[in-house]
């Protein structure tokens, strides 16, 4: 488990400047049976199309790069 846990810091750590330049940024809060749970922060976390980075970018990038990741999941 700590194994896709790294990998998928990885995988956040390249989107991390897309979404450093919008004023915003992502925590990784939890790995789990194929499911990330991320905090968006700064203006990602008030953006109206906050949903939509993080189920077609930063999930799909997850699931197409990390092994057995299903789902992206936002923690408020």
């Amino acid at each position: 488990m700590m194994e896709n846990q790294e990998q998928v810091q990885e995988v956040l750590n390249k989107l991390r400047p897309f979404l450093l330049r919008d004023g915003g940024d992502v925590e990784l809060v939890d790995v789990e049976e194929g499911i990330v749970r991320l905090r968006l922060m700064g203006a990602c976390g008030s953006c109206p199309s906050s949903t939509i980075t993080l189920k077609a970018g930063i999930e799909r990038a997850l699931v197409e790069e990390v092994p057995g990741i299903r789902e992206v999941e936002q923690v408020f």
